[in-house]
């Protein structure tokens, strides 16, 4: 993974605390203005470990990916729905995940990534009823809706979409 470009912002207000946090491709470091150029060095190499770590746990790979989805059928759908492959995909913009039931592929939206976990799962859960159900009909949504995050999931979703300037539909999750 490429090292990203690191950002250094010196508050004269701020006293002791040092935080980072992620904003697109690059992260911030917030730092006290009377720190040391060698403090601070040492500061934004332990900061970027952080959030380095931190999106590590929040964006498994393929195979974790699977594993998770499995274990969402057997928590809410009794076991029943199997996948052959579930992965990450770079060229879902308009869907955050996608399954065809024909091979029981499922493809997940890499814009997922670094989203909350309870979020993935939603998306997981929802590619995974279908495999049961292909269509979003009552006996879909009802199988859906046994996951108890599925409607705050919905709309973080949905203020995802408004937020990214992005039309938000019914069907974004396919």
């Amino acid at each position: 993974m490429d090292r990203p470009d690191i950002e250094v912002r010196r508050s004269p207000r701020r006293r002791r605390t040092v935080s980072a946090y992620r904003d697109g491709d690059k992260v911030v470091v917030l730092i006290p203005a009377t720190m040391s150029k060698k403090a601070e060095s040492e500061w934004v190499e332990t900061m970027l470990a952080r959030v380095l770590r931190q999106e590590a746990r929040q964006r498994p790979g393929d195979d974790e990916l699977e594993v998770r989805a499995a274990e969402l059928s057997d928590r809410y759908l009794g076991g029943l729905a199997e996948a052959s492959s579930v992965r990450w995909v770079d060229n879902q913009n308009a869907r955050w995940g996608s399954c065809t039931p024909a091979d029981r592929s499922i493809r997940i939206s890499s814009r997922l990534k670094g989203m909350p976990l309870w979020v993935l799962d939603y998306v997981l859960l929802h590619e995974m009823t279908h495999l049961l159900e292909p269509n979003h009909d009552d006996n879909f949504w009802a199988w859906v809706n046994l996951y108890p995050k599925a409607e705050r999931a919905k709309g973080f979703l949905q203020g995802w979409s408004v937020a990214a300037d992005q039309e938000p539909a019914d069907d974004h999750v396919d």
